[in-house]
């Protein structure tokens, strides 16, 4: 899906919404502990809820692994399922990778080559062999981590050089050098707020994936007032706030509302920006 495509879903959908499937085996609602694979029977469950709302998915590979083998044939089996299935979303691996070049590659082919994901979050730490591997698929997207909402990220990305420039916006113009806007988005955290004026500034073209809102206390309407282009331009991922929004056999309902809930916002902004 590129960028055009991508911005046509988010109009035909009125939804710039990615649903995070963060699914821990030690959440999710008891009854589905009978089942074969429980994790994957909870996705299916909050996808086939929720497709019609959302324009993608992002299962966090943490909540995988955690589970060994079992985890990773979750994984791969939800990924299959959004694919054979609802052929109109972004499959976003969230799984912040990132190593010296050859070990990049591994991690690039990995889900590129031998998965089915479109789009995957990497750490640009290393700098740029360990994020060229990854760039080197045709019409598969990375999603560089640039400004993250967890409260850790002023250690780091907010400290600044001698010329004032912070370390966010370094990553941001140098990133820019090995990629563009076609290929490349960035991670910034919904409680950055304002600072998605100064990301702008720089990258004014690139989708943004926003995480952050909901449990984490981030703004719809902040992001959208600073962050949004004329393609939108965003993909707001909420994970607990959808599919934990309830532990009973209705679970899977829940979950639509919130989706449902946050889409009806969404659909007034987009059109309060004269994009649909």
């Amino acid at each position: 899906m590129n960028r055009e495509q991508l911005f046509e879903n988010i109009k035909r959908k009125q939804s710039f919404l990615c649903v995070g499937l963060d699914t821990d085996i030690k959440k999710i609602p008891h009854f589905l502990l009978e089942e074969e694979d429980p994790i994957f029977a909870f996705n299916k469950a909050i996808i086939d809820a929720t497709a019609d709302l959302c324009i993608a998915y992002k299962p966090n590979l943490a909540f995988y692994e955690c589970m060994g083998v079992k985890g990773w044939l979750a994984f791969e089996k939800t990924i299959n399922y959004i694919k054979d299935n609802y052929s109109d979303q972004l499959v976003i691996a969230d799984a912040k990778r990132g190593d010296i070049g050859n070990t990049s590659a591994m991690y690039a082919r990995s889900f590129f080559e031998e998965g089915r994901v479109d789009a995957v979050t990497v750490a640009p730490y290393m700098g740029e062999d360990s994020v060229k591997p990854f760039l080197g698929y045709e019409n598969k997207w990375v999603i560089l981590l640039a400004l993250t909402s967890n409260k850790g990220s002023h250690d780091f990305q907010l400290t600044t050089d001698p010329q004032g420039e912070r370390l966010f916006e370094k990553v941001l113009r140098k990133s820019q050098e090995w990629a563009d806007a076609d290929q490349l988005m960035y991670v910034v955290g919904a409680t950055q707020g304002k600072a998605f004026e100064d990301i702008r500034k720089i990258a004014p073209h690139h989708f943004l994936l926003v995480p952050g809102v909901g449990a984490q206390g981030g703004s719809l309407e902040e992001v959208c007032k600073y962050g949004m282009n004329s393609q939108c331009g965003l993909i707001v991922n909420s994970s607990r706030g959808i599919i934990y929004a309830d532990n009973t056999q209705g679970f899977a309902d829940a979950a639509r509302q919130s989706s449902q809930n946050l889409q009806q916002q969404m659909s007034v902004l987009l059109q309060k920006n004269s994009l649909i």
